[in-house]
C-alpha cells in the first residue's frame, strides 16, 4: 500500500526515542482506513529524540520536540510522499521538551518541558517556521510522591479549539495549569489551575469535541480525572479508575485520546500493556467499559485515525505498532492481525481530515 496507489491510505507520523540508536528520527506509515492494514514504516526525517510530534491544522507542517537539555522544537514541511523537509528549530525554553501541540489557527506552537517544569509558546511565521518563544512560564510546587513529585514536571500541553486557552499538565504538582492566550502571551486564569487528587501525577490531556470537558490521564495512580470547562476554568468533576479489578502499586499510565464522536475515551496503561476504554455520558462523566490487552509492550502513545474506526498503539519496548478496531456503537476494542515494526515508537500523530 502507498499514498499514490490506495484511495484509503491515511498517513500518520511516529515520534521516537533515538537514545538507543535503533531509531533515527520521525517516521511515517500509512493506514488503510477500510481494512486497518498498515503499510511500511519509513523514515520521514532524521531528528534527535523527537519523542512527540504534532501536525498543523492545515496538514502542511509537522512540529517535533527534541527531548534534550536544553530542549528544542523543530519545524518541518510535509512533502507529497510523506517525508518531511526540515525548516528550522528553536529552543523550547527549558530542559527535557516532552510534548508539543499546535493552536487551532496554526499560528502558535506550544511545548511542555519535563526537566525544568516549564512551558513555552512559539509563534509560527507564514512559511511554517518557528520564531523564538514569545512566552516561557516556569511552574512552582511539589507533590506527595517523593520520588516523582519533588518539583514541577510539565508533561502535556494543549489548547482549546477556539484558540483562547492553553492547558499544561504538571505531573510534579498535581495541577493542570490554565492560561488565556493573548498576543502570544500565556496569561494565568483565576484560579490558575485545576487539581487532580494528591499523588495522581497528571500527564496528558484530551479535550472533548464539544469543548465543555477535559480529560486528564494521571500517570502515577492510573486514573482519569474529568474536568468541566467554564470560560477556560477547569473544575474537577470526578476521578475514575482504569481497571475494575484494581492495579498493582507502581502501575503507570501514559496517553489519552478522545474519540471524534465524543462518545468514548481511551487511555494507555504502560505497565499492563493494555488500553482502558470509557464511555462518555452526556454530562461528561465516564463509565469504564473494559481494560483491553493492546498487543504491544509498554504502550507509550496511540492515536485514532480520522475515520474513527481504528486505534493505532505504539509499543515502545518491542518496537511495534498494533491496530485495534473500534466498535462504532459500543466503543469497545477488538484485536486485528495488522501490525508493523517501528523503532522505539513513542507518539502517533494523524493529520486531520
Amino acid at each position: 500500500m502507498s499514498l499514490a496507489t490506495s484511495a484509503h491510505a491515511t498517513p500518520f507520523y511516529i515520534g521516537t526515542s533515538t537514545k538507543t540508536g535503533e531509531a533515527r528520527g520521525i517516521y511515517v506509515c500509512e493506514l488503510d482506513d477500510a481494512t486497518g492494514a498498515l503499510g511500511p514504516v519509513r523514515l520521514a526525517a532524521t531528528a534527535n529524540n523527537p519523542g512527540f510530534v504534532a501536525v498543523s491544522p492545515d496538514n502542511r507542517y509537522v512540529y517535533a520536540v527534541s527531548e534534550d537539555s536544553p530542549g528544542a522544537v523543530g519545524a518541518y514541511r510535509r512533502n507529497s510522499d510523506g517525508t518531511l523537509e526540515f525548516l528550522n528549530s528553536q529552543p523550547s525554553g527549558g530542559d527535557g521538551a516532552c510534548h508539543v501541540s499546535v493552536s487551532a489557527d496554526g499560528r502558535h506552537v506550544f511545548v511542555a518541558n519535563y526537566g525544568s517544569g516549564s512551558a513555552a509558546c512559539l509563534p509560527v511565521n507564514s512559511g511554517g517556521s518557528l520564531e523564538p518563544a514569545s512566552e516561557v512560564v516556569a511552574f512552582t510546587g511539589s507533590g506527595p510522591n517523593a520520588q516523582r513529585q519533588q518539583k514541577p514536571h510539565g508533561h502535556g500541553i494543549n489548547s482549546t479549539a477556539d484558540g483562547r486557552f492553553v492547558y499544561v499538565c504538571d505531573l510534579g504538582t498535581d495541577r493542570v495549569w490554565s492560561f488565556e492566550l493573548k498576543a502570544g502571551k500565556l496569561v494565568p486564569t483565576s484560579p490558575e489551575a485545576g487539581r487532580t487528587p494528591p499523588g495522581a501525577g497528571p500527564r496528558h490531556l484530551a479535550l472533548h469535541p464539544n469543548g465543555r470537558f477535559a480529560y486528564v490521564t494521571n500517570e502515577l495512580d492510573c486514573t482519569t480525572t474529568v474536568f468541566e470547562i467554564h470560560s477556560g476554568i477547569l473544575t474537577p468533576l470526578e476521578t475514575v479508575a482504569s481497571s475494575t479489578g484494581g492495579l498493582a502499586p507502581g502501575s503507570t499510565a501514559s496517553e489519552i485520546v478522545c474519540h471524534p464522536s465524543g462518545r468514548f475515551l481511551y487511555t494507555s496503561l504502560r505497565t499492563h500493556n493494555a488500553v482502558a476504554v470509557y464511555r462518555i455520558g452526556g454530562d461528561g462523566r465516564l463509565a469504564l467499559l473494559e481494560t483491553f490487552p493492546c498487543g504491544v509492550k509498554i504502550p507509550r502513545g496511540m492515536g485514532i485515525d480520522p475515520s474513527g474506526r481504528w486505534l493505532v498503539v505504539a509499543g515502545q519496548d518491542d518496537s511495534r505498532l498494533a491496530v485495534l478496531a473500534i466498535d462504532s456503537e459500543s466503543g469497545r476494542l477488538t484485536a486485528t492481525p495488522h501490525s508493523a515494526g517501528a523503532p522505539r515508537p513513542i507518539c502517533i500523530a494523524f493529520p486531520g481530515k
